[in-house]
């Protein structure tokens, strides 16, 4: 009997030494639960592994404003990009790529939107841009790709600035339709670049 009784001692003693040892990092009872700090160590946090304070809407939302000053200033280039594309793709494909451009459009007036609910001001005006034309269609689909998987990671950056659900929806149907084009541009590819 004193053996078991020693047993159930030792064994509370490792499991109290376990949970101890986990909950060493939290705060102490009584103070504000870890789950309702923006995170664990707020403001002062030593990065073990990768910083996490640019993923934090506090701290990232300074970097997401600019970067959405820098996507909408390309929108003149992007116009004189799909205009050429129009020009040159065929009939049938001209289908696709309408959708993609009218997309973009949609995007450019939803960014500027955010920029002005969020700072009060309108995105300044971008200096006049020069467009340099693809050397045919296949090199135009195939900057086009590259342009949407580029524009998913510059949004997914600007998506850690937001905190306020409906811009952060938003910004996520604008990236989806990125992943969205890229399919497409893919598709498009296939169709006439793929064999060359």
């Amino acid at each position: 009997m004193t053996n078991d009784t020693n047993k159930d001692i030792n064994k509370k003693e490792k499991e109290t030494i376990k949970t101890g040892a986990a909950n060493s990092s939290c705060p102490p009872s009584g103070s504000v639960p870890v789950y309702q700090t923006l995170y664990p160590g707020f403001p002062y946090t030593t990065c073990r592994y990768y910083p996490t304070y640019e993923y934090v809407p506090v701290y990232a939302l300074p970097e997401a404003l600019n970067l959405i000053v820098d996507s909408v200033g390309d929108e003149r280039e992007d116009e004189l990009f799909y205009d050429y594309l129009l020009s040159v793709a065929p009939p049938a494909q001209r289908e696709i790529i309408v959708p993609i451009r009218n997309d973009e459009r949609k995007h450019a007036r939803l960014f500027r939107e955010i920029y002005w609910q969020v700072t009060g001001r309108d995105i300044p005006a971008a200096p006049e841009v020069t467009f340099e034309r693809p050397r045919n269609y296949c090199e135009g689909i195939t900057r086009a790709l590259f342009g949407e998987l580029a524009a998913v990671e510059r949004y997914r950056r600007i998506l850690f600035g937001f905190e306020f659900l409906p811009y952060r929806n938003i910004i996520t149907e604008i990236y989806t339709d990125e992943l969205k084009h890229a399919s497409k541009w893919n598709y498009l590819f296939t169709l006439n670049c793929a064999c060359r």
